[in-house]
């Protein structure tokens, strides 16, 4: 009788694992720079790289960092959501062009719009790698002081964006 309950404990314990485990979002991954200085970072300007942009540069004004690449099916798919929220509200919207060949990011903002101020080319990833960017596309929110407040994982839609960053967004920039 004995042998057969370890087994029956076991099994009911994964089963209760997994089920607990469907309950929750799989897009959601806790990051651990929410609420931490941004991590710096010097790359060179995606459209001129004799020129250079860092977090520093992005200090100042609530802001988002979209991690993107011309590779990336998901960032296609979101692209016209930044175009649109850029128009209507106005954002500090930067970009960090990731694991891409420079040719083929310039082609495909030409091709679908720039809603960037300005991107920067992380050829290699290694500001991706800081940033602890799973895949793309990923964005972060910013507050004026460079500390990361949000963090959103895979494309963003219009309802996210209307009902979680722009609230975010306005609160933040009511902040000192």
């Amino acid at each position: 009788m004995i042998r057969y309950l370890f087994p029956l404990t076991i099994f009911i314990g994964l089963t209760v694992l997994f089920i607990y485990g469907l309950q929750n979002d799989p897009r959601y991954v806790p990051s651990p720079l929410i609420n931490k200085i941004a991590p710096k970072f010097t790359l060179p300007n995606l459209h001129n790289p004799e020129s250079s942009i860092s977090v520093d540069d992005i200090k100042g004004t609530v802001s988002l960092i979209n991690v993107w690449a011309s590779w990336c099916v998901a960032c296609r798919l979101e692209h016209p959501i930044l175009n649109e929220a850029v128009k209507k509200y106005h954002l500090s919207l930067y970009g960090l062009n990731y694991k891409d060949k420079r040719t083929n990011a310039l082609i495909w903002l030409e091709n679908l719009g720039n809603p960037y101020i300005e991107s920067a080319y992380d050829e290699y990833g290694n500001v991706g790698i800081d940033y602890g960017v799973y895949g793309v596309p990923e964005t972060f929110l910013l507050d004026k002081k460079g500390v990361i407040r949000y963090k959103h994982i895979g494309p963003i839609d219009k309802r996210q964006f209307d009902d979680i960053i722009m609230p975010l967004i306005k609160e933040l920039e009511q902040e000192n």
